[in-house]
């Protein structure tokens, strides 16, 4: 007897069948297997060397002094005068060592630089965990040409799940309504597939890591 059904009507019963038949599950633990391989190296050093590769600039400091001496050095070098900050923690500390800065949003178009602090810093892939949760708001970490991130230690994780478990452990049920990964500067190809850092963002990206003992 000729069959007469279609090629579509075909594959419609095989899939019927497949979805009925019970199948064991091949890799039962998958989710609970590492997805990369094992390292030694410090998760510091494994963000430090992803973050430069994708052309950010990463200054490691043992104290609050260090990081003073090196974003002078920086600033000097840059002729940076227009410096931003709008969070607590670090107007304090700038204020402390008599560091000039922008603490409103005062001419906030001639902005050359924006400094904040960060969520978490993700070592696997190089990247910054920012919100708008802290007073830099959305605003600090994209419009100024520059974007200086101030982290800690004790904010170095090793993969996105490690950061998302911060961010929730900080903020419970209230979540920021931003949580954004920022992975060097920001950067395009679109015209003529010619990479142009500073399309959408911040052309220069620093991250200063302080050493917080924890």
């Amino acid at each position: 007897m000729k069959d007469n059904t279609t090629s579509k009507e075909q594959l419609l019963k095989k899939i019927r069948k497949a979805l009925l038949e019970k199948r064991e599950n091949p890799y039962p633990n998958l989710e609970d297997l590492p997805l990369y391989p094992p390292t030694t190296e410090s998760p510091e050093v494994i963000f430090a060397e992803e973050f430069t590769r994708v052309s950010g600039q990463f200054v490691y400091c043992e104290d609050e002094i260090t990081f003073i001496e090196n974003i002078l050095l920086l600033a000097e070098e840059k002729k940076w005068r227009k410096i931003y900050c709008w969070e607590p923690q670090l107007q304090e500390l700038l204020t402390t060592y008599e560091y000039p800065f922008y603490a409103t949003d005062k001419d906030f178009e001639l902005a050359e630089v924006g400094l904040t602090l960060c969520e978490c810093l993700i070592a696997r892939n190089g990247s910054i965990m920012v919100s708008n949760g802290n007073a830099a708001g959305r605003r600090l970490s994209i419009y100024p040409h520059a974007h200086i991130v101030v982290a800690y230690t004790s904010q170095m994780v090793m993969d996105l799940k490690d950061g998302f478990n911060l961010v929730k452990k900080k903020y419970g049920n209230n979540l920021p309504s931003m949580i954004s990964n920022i992975t060097g500067p920001s950067r395009t190809a679109d015209i003529e597939k010619t990479l142009v850092l500073g399309a959408h963002g911040p052309k220069e990206l620093y991250v200063f890591l302080l050493d917080d003992g924890v």
